[in-house]
């Protein structure tokens, strides 16, 4: 195999730096590849990739099936900061689960790092991996009173922090602290390294195929990609959330958070990784690319469908230039992650399933709890016991932690569900729509959604989500019609981008 640079796909219209890469080629699946499996895993980002490296490791015959190609989610479009401390604090991981869950959060947050660095060692990955300081910094009292509840218990949860006299961002603040040996990478080589990996031992990867049903029988699962049908004992869930309405289309919520890539006048860009403490919050690293040194910063987050991406954009651009010397902005690009509502993410057996895995609620997390899902999952299926299991198992019940997130969600799922089905602001014309725009009009009496290309050609699309009857959102920034209910996306011609819906929008004809 040899290295080849290529775009490489994603679930977004804007580009992350990470797309534009030398990575390691992967061998494809013949077309007559075996119907039968162990282990199916559902997406090829880094969750499903280690997990299938890990089982097939250990002597399972595992298919990992993408819709997109490797990396096409939000592996694509992290900024790949590796962390022990998570965006739900160990403060309030005690105050609502207990100071042992803390300490063992904290615990799996070290050996997730582990293992990544450990794989980087074992296959001699090449995947700009660094050891980095990390500072969480107040610029307020009541921010400065927050992070000093939170030193004390992420201390006591055994994560190696101290006070510190700088932020490593030249932006003004009350209080900081320092966590050592953090760290950061590039996502895509580390993962499609993986991935190369898993083929050389035999494990297929299914590309641009897309599962349209799966179905449990005595025997196992059926996953059906167009005319195929697999089979296997086990089935994995690696796509964020589960197709369909489960448990997760409630208790876990769809954000999407805006990232910059840029190049700086003068070389003052940070050493280390720093995140403040606003709400949402906003962080920062550096990272070289070809020979050129990238600011990163991010932030802006907010639910899916809920705010216009354009204006997040440029208020990330703003903040950036009230700290930095912008030479350019060179990169722009936003993901999508999900919030759970008590805190920590679900991993493991799915709720009343046989034999059925799902890795989701991972927060801004994704890089560390995306690999010690893997551990989890790859250990319940051989049977190993494994100490984390139970802290964040989906089957987990918590009528007291997270109540109020879950009423907020459940709220405004129940809102954008019936009241946006009413009211829409109707158009003189047709004409009336800018190019690369799309809005939601009402033609002959119902719904549509609209988008013209630059060219002026108009696509016309129901705006009711596939998955639970939402009204969708046009993201002017992604070129996407998005979900404010449970994060599902479809491109401008309605093919899905992001589930958890699993067919397509209805076209509609119009003249």
């Amino acid at each position: 195999m040899k290295n080849t640079e290529h775009i490489n796909s994603r679930d977004s219209y804007t580009q992350s730096p990470w797309q534009v890469a030398d990575v390691e080629s992967i061998s494809k699946a013949d077309t007559d590849f075996p119907p039968t499996y162990d282990v199916i895993i559902v997406g090829a980002g880094i969750t499903g990739i280690t997990t299938a490296l890990m089982l097939q490791k250990a002597g399972k015959q595992c298919v990992v099936i993408e819709a997109g190609t490797v990396g096409y989610g939000t592996t694509g479009g992290t900024t790949a900061h590796l962390n022990t401390f998570f965006d739900a604090t160990y403060a309030a991981i005690e105050t609502d689960f207990g100071e042992e869950a803390a300490k063992l959060t904290a615990s799996s947050g070290k050996e997730s790092f582990a293992m990544i660095k450990d794989f980087i060692d074992l296959y001699h990955i090449e995947c700009d991996f660094e050891y980095k300081g990390a500072y969480l910094f107040s610029e307020t009292e009541k921010e400065t009173k927050q992070l000093t509840e939170l030193l004390e218990a992420t201390r006591k949860a055994g994560i190696n922090v101290i006070e510190y006299q700088d932020n490593g961002v030249p932006v003004p603040f009350q209080k900081a602290i320092h966590f050592i040996d953090q760290g950061q990478f590039h996502p895509l080589k580390y993962t499609y390294a993986l991935a190369s990996e898993f083929v050389k031992l035999g494990g297929v990867i299914l590309e641009n195929s897309f599962v349209e049903e799966t179905k449990s029988e005595n025997y196992g699962h059926i996953a059906k990609i167009g005319n195929q049908s697999l089979v296997a004992k086990s089935l994995v869930w690696a796509t964020h959330v589960p197709p369909g309405i489960t448990p997760f289309s409630f208790s876990c919520a769809p954000y999407r958070s805006y990232v910059l890539g840029i190049k700086l006048k003068n070389d003052a860009y940070p050493t280390g990784l720093s995140y403040d403490m606003q709400e949402p919050y906003h962080y920062f690293r550096t990272h070289e690319i070809k020979g050129q040194k990238y600011l990163i910063v991010g932030g802006e987050d907010h639910k899916t469908g809920h705010e216009d991406p354009k204006r997040a954009f440029e208020n990330l651009e703003a903040y950036a230039n009230k700290y930095y010397r912008v030479e350019s902005v060179s990169y722009r690009w936003s993901s999508q992650y999900y919030v759970p509502v008590d805190g920590l993410p679900y991993i493991g057996l799915l709720t009343g399933s046989d034999n059925t895995y799902v890795a989701t609620g991972f927060n801004g997390n994704g890089m560390i709890f995306g690999t010690l899902s893997a551990k989890i999952i790859s250990d319940q299926i051989l049977d190993v016991e494994n100490k984390y299991a139970d802290l964040y198992s989906p089957l987990r019940i918590k009528p007291i932690a997270g109540f109020s997130e879950f009423i907020k969600e459940n709220a405004d799922f129940v809102w954008h569900f019936v009241a946006d089905r009413f009211g829409a602001e109707e158009l003189e014309s047709l004409k009336d729509l800018q190019r690369e725009k799309g809005i939601i009009v009402e033609l002959q009496g119902e719904k549509v959604a609209i988008y013209k290309d630059e060219n002026g050609k108009v696509t016309a699309l129901s705006p009711i989500c596939t998955h639970a009857g939402c009204t969708l959102a046009f993201n002017d920034a992604e070129k996407s019609w998005d979900c404010p209910c449970h994060g599902g996306r479809f491109d401008i011609n309605g093919k899905v981008l992001t589930g958890p819906p699993t067919k397509n929008l209805v076209q509609i004809q119009i003249e």
